[in-house]
């Protein structure tokens, strides 16, 4: 393997915002395939706000294009899951031979969509606990937390693996190799699901949801049916894994989910990567899961009123 990645990142938002600038602060050759974006960053460099450090980047590999950006080593993909459908055509120009795809999106179903495409062998997953918004055209705040899981997508850890752990932790990254990505995956729906689904729902914040007594005890009845339908398919996550998820929480404040600031902008909302195919998947395992099923139900009535 080359001493040194040479990373993408597609999906230049907050989250792959953020991990890109961490990586080259220091030190790591990355690139990021810019949009909406690639002017300011241009002009103005990547920004980081954090009360454990700003960092400020002020000349960034931005590129308007993959074909622009080439090949690289490991393509960390940030774009939302409900921009998917983009992946086939933006993701060839950046392979090369032993070129590593590592879907840090939410949700179920990814890993499967990129092997579909380009073959399971390539394929990892991030798991990312994190508080971030992008506020402004090259701007990101992080509001707390940064943990990254990385996983195979069919298997143990590989060498790759470890090392993309050690960049990650030589960037300051609290990050951690797991042995079934799956199961984390599904640890992460146990926040995800209730916080970014009432947070749409019930308009409430983090803060609101912790603080109100009838929402305080619908996200702990959340986590526990996702709990249920993830034992339901084999992977176990131990009850107080909720107790453990609340305390991390407090801090947190007023953040606001990416997911409810998408629906409050209009944006499309990850509708069914987040609750849609946990349901299902839960649900033929033989699960009871009747709060997420009211749950997805209003979240798919609310996000069409949107036009997700």
């Amino acid at each position: 393997m080359k001493e040194k990645f040479r990373y993408g990142i597609v999906g230049s938002g907050a989250l792959g915002g953020y991990y890109g600038a961490k990586l080259a602060q220091a030190g790591g050759d990355v690139h990021f395939l810019m949009r909406s974006d690639l002017e300011a960053v241009r002009r103005n460099g990547l920004t980081v706000r954090s009360k454990d450090g700003d960092i400020h980047l002020p000349h960034v590999n931005a590129h308007g294009s993959p074909e622009e950006m080439g090949p690289c080593d490991v393509v960390l993909i940030g774009l939302k899951t409900t921009s998917n459908a983009a992946l086939p055509a933006l993701i060839p120009p950046l392979l090369g031979a032993e070129t590593a795809l590592v879907t840090l999106q939410n949700g179920l179903g990814n890993e499967e969509f990129l092997a579909s495409h380009f073959g399971a062998r390539r394929v990892m997953g991030g798991l990312c606990f994190v508080c971030l918004n992008r506020t402004a055209p090259g701007v990101i705040e992080h509001f707390g937390h940064g943990t990254l899981s990385i996983g195979e997508f069919k298997g143990p850890p590989q060498d790759r693996t470890m090392r993309l752990v050690t960049d990650f932790q030589r960037a300051g990254v609290e990050a951690k190799a797991v042995q079934s990505l799956i199961t984390e995956r599904w640890r992460k729906l146990v926040w995800n699901i209730p916080f970014n689904g009432l947070g749409i729902a019930a308009a409430a914040n983090v803060a609101q949801v912790l603080n109100d007594e009838p929402l305080h005890a619908a996200a702990r009845a959340l986590m526990a049916e996702v709990i249920d339908a993830a034992g339901s398919l084999g992977y176990a996550i131990r009850p107080d894994f909720i107790d453990f998820q609340i305390q991390r929480s407090w801090p947190m404040g007023e953040y606001r989910s990416s997911s409810q600031i998408d629906y409050e902008a209009g944006r499309e909302v990850e509708v069914e990567s987040i609750w849609g195919e946990p349901l299902r998947q839960g649900r033929a395992a033989g699960a009871a899961t009747p709060r997420l099923e009211l749950l997805y139900a209003l979240l798919k009535r609310l996000a069409g009123r949107r036009g997700a």
